[in-house]
């Protein structure tokens, strides 16, 4: 493992990106995660422009994704990853506060790898985030000729 995918972040609240960067560090995956704190951040990010245009190219392992964030709603994000060739192998896992079934049929007829709801419990909130950290930074196996 010594070779740490990058994580992206993308959560427009400082408390969750705090709570969710403890919770990667106890797993050892937190040196390489990237907080944006909104939609528009993070597509920037993943398309490389903008602040991010100087960025280490390739796509991050994983993407957690808020969707309730300003400028640009999560699934907004979510429906340009997985409608793009370069990035739609990417898997993404929404972190949500949202229980809204709207929200997460859209989610999953968009494509995404997994839906997760945040606990309002400090420990299980650390445990959810750690589970799928290690999952989709570490054991998953991204398909072949991806660049990560």
């Amino acid at each position: 493992m010594e070779h740490l995918k990058r994580i992206l972040l993308a959560e427009d609240s400082a408390k969750d990106v705090e709570l969710t960067l403890s919770a990667l560090e106890e797993k050892h995956l937190a040196n390489k995660v990237d907080v944006v704190r909104d939609g528009e951040e993070a597509l920037d990010y993943l398309y490389c422009r903008g602040p991010f245009q100087s960025r280490p190219g390739g796509n991050p392992a994983v993407v957690l994704l808020d969707i309730k964030m300003p400028k640009v709603d999560g699934l907004e994000v979510l429906r340009h990853i997985k409608s793009d060739e370069r990035l739609k192998t990417i898997p993404v896992v929404v972190l949500t506060s949202s229980r809204e079934e709207r929200d997460l049929a859209e989610s999953y007829k968009l494509g995404v790898n997994a839906y997760v709801v945040k606990p309002v419990d400090f420990s299980q909130f650390v445990d959810a985030v750690k589970e799928v950290g290690a999952f989709w930074a570490v054991i998953n196996e991204p398909p072949p000729g991806t660049s990560r």
